[in-house]
């Protein structure tokens, strides 16, 4: 059936943006740009469309695609710059490059672990080589003692502990296996083999 009239400050404006959202999620070129055509044709400001795409490439795309972030961003700046109607062309490449992108909410899963350790230990000593050391009484203390600094070594990677000790083993970032992610994961298992092979010497 057809919805009442469209309404910038009812409810079905939240609608459409979820809807927008969730097609994008679920990478659906079309129906994404159904909705995205829906609000600008019903006068939705094409900044709070925008919103939501950055919203999109950022929470569920992420590091699988890292253009979707720069092309949403740049066609927000294109929707300030140019104003519409110029500018829903550039609207409508971002909605559909950011569906068409692979997905990871591998970003999105390292914050709520990262949220829910520092929820539970608030007030974690940073480890002592990790600590700037602009005066001479922290020199003493011992602040920055034993950093290594990367570019000294013949691979800038160095096997420092740079968490604070109680999470020291834990691991956030976890990449998908999807798009960029999987040269991302690549990346990550060269520098932890490069780490053990210090610590083995």
């Amino acid at each position: 059936g057809r919805l009442p009239g469209y309404d910038k400050s009812g409810d079905f404006h939240y609608d459409y943006l979820s809807a927008l959202h969730k097609s994008m999620r679920n990478s659906d070129p079309d129906a994404a740009l159904y909705y995205a055509v829906k609000m600008l044709e019903s006068g939705e400001p094409p900044e709070s469309i925008m919103r939501r795409v950055i919203q999109c490439a950022s929470e569920d795309v992420g590091l699988a695609d890292p253009q979707a972030l720069i092309i949403s961003n740049a066609a927000l700046d294109i929707t300030k710059n140019l104003g519409m109607p110029e500018a829903r062309y550039s609207i409508l490449q971002a909605t559909t490059y950011v569906a068409l992108a692979p997905k990871s909410n591998s970003i999105l899963e390292a914050y709520m672990k990262l949220k829910a350790d520092i929820d539970k230990n608030p007030d974690l000593v940073i480890p002592l080589h990790l600590r700037n050391a602009p005066t001479k009484l922290m020199k003493e203390l011992d602040y920055g003692k034993n950093y290594m600094y990367a570019h000294n070594y013949e691979i800038p990677v160095t096997g420092m502990q740079c968490l604070p000790d109680k999470l020291k083993d834990n691991k956030y970032y976890i990449p998908k296996p999807f798009g960029f992610e999987k040269e991302l994961d690549r990346r990550l298992k060269n520098i932890e083999a490069i780490k053990n092979r210090m610590a083995e010497d």
